[in-house]
């Protein structure tokens, strides 16, 4: 068995034709019922329904030739009137006729329509056949035009001021769909940037060490090589647990945070890069996105160190304060030669640029730039709920 679904047309159809048919029967049958109380009137015969027919019948294409059907209904009306057949059920399609011409069609045209109809509906009112009612009926009859004209247009107004909302409301999520997925691509990307762009940084100076010693020294050169295998080997596990979770849609950031500065200090030994770190106050747990920002500042700056400071050591401080979490990295290299050089660093965000952005996203500060005594400072402030 097949089931037919009608569009939003054929639904339009099928309920005109239902109108049509309903305002048809409607007319045929209380027409008489009308006429039998109002005296004087003319009585009605076939000629009054074929007009009632002709009337309702033309609302089959209201909705898709508007003026053509007030046209025909006016037309039917006006002669029903003229005749001096009752006053019944044949002007409520009249009603019908007029309400869709205001609701289909914009104001102005619609208003010289509904013009041109009721100037030719008041004719039964000076000339009926019937019981002229003269001037006293202009009132009356022009009761039907204007109330479905301006419910007609108070309909309209309404319709298109929600399509409006509707299609302001679409363009807002359209909107918010492509900032949250360029949030996420830049997130992705930094991610990325701090994962690779590390490893990178430390296997190149210790391929260079291994370079260096292979020549005079091979079996030290050996201790190189293998420092490059583990830098390399736990970079792209890092890197494997980042894009897993961003595979999985995960809302939990990545596993990184202060816990693993350890780690990253024995990594960067390796490369020849001897790091001192300090914990200052009780160490204690911060929410996830804050304990993956600390150690993502320390990270980059440590990896800005490796590359630009042309220094063997830095210094790192983790401070747990009250209402906030601070990292600070320091060295004594050429602090004011790697000014000139970070706007490189950050070309495509990353870098000093990208650090910014991460930690102004949860309402922290960030300070960089060198310090008095020679070489560079990074330092992060980060807030957290203060502990009870």
């Amino acid at each position: 068995m097949t089931t037919m679904r009608l569009g939003g047309q054929g639904r339009q159809t099928v309920s005109d034709a239902a109108l049509a048919l309903v305002l048809l029967g409607f007319g045929l049958l209380a027409t008489g019922l009308a006429g039998d109380n109002q005296p004087g009137s003319r009585p009605v015969d076939a000629a009054s329904r074929v007009l009632i027919a002709v009337a309702a019948l033309a609302l089959l294409v209201r909705r898709r030739a508007p003026v053509a059907a007030l046209a025909v209904v006016t037309v039917a009306t006006s002669t029903y009137l003229l005749i001096g057949y009752p006053y019944g059920p044949i002007l409520v399609t009249f009603l019908v006729a007029v309400y869709t011409v205001a609701v289909w069609l914009p104001v102005r045209p619609a208003a010289l329509a509904t013009g041109g109809a009721f100037a030719l509906l008041l004719a039964h009112v000076f000339f009926g056949r019937g019981p002229a009612p003269g001037w006293t009926g202009v009132l009356p009859a022009s009761a039907w035009v204007v109330v479905p004209f301006a419910v007609g247009v108070v309909v309209r107004v309404s319709r298109e001021a929600t399509a409006r909302t509707r299609a302001e409301e679409a363009r807002g999520r359209v909107e918010q769909a492509r900032r949250q997925a360029d949030e996420e691509r830049l997130r992705i990307a930094q991610e990325v940037h701090d994962v690779v762009g590390h490893g990178l940084a430390a296997i190149s100076m210790q391929a260079e060490i291994a370079l260096h010693l292979l020549p005079k020294r091979p079996e030290q050169a050996e201790v190189a090589l293998t420092a490059i295998s583990r830098t390399s080997r736990e970079a792209l596990d890092e890197l494997r647990v980042t894009l897993g979770a961003v595979r999985r849609g995960a809302e939990r950031e990545p596993v990184p945070g202060l816990a693993r500065l350890p780690a990253l200090r024995d990594r960067l030994a390796g490369a020849g890069l001897a790091v001192e770190v300090r914990v200052v106050g009780d160490p204690r747990e911060v929410p996830a996105a804050v304990d993956l920002a600390a150690y993502r500042v320390v990270q980059e700056a440590l990896t800005n160190v490796l590359r630009h400071a042309g220094v063997a050591s830095a210094e790192v401080t983790v401070d747990y304060r009250v209402d906030e979490v601070t990292v600070e990295v320091t060295d004594r290299g050429a602090g004011a030669g790697r000014a000139g050089t970070a706007p490189a660093d950050d070309q495509g965000g990353h870098g000093l640029a990208g650090m910014r952005e991460r930690v102004a996203a949860l309402g922290g500060r960030l300070t960089t730039g060198p310090r008095a005594g020679g070489g560079f400072r990074v330092y992060a402030g980060l807030p957290v709920e203060p502990t009870t």
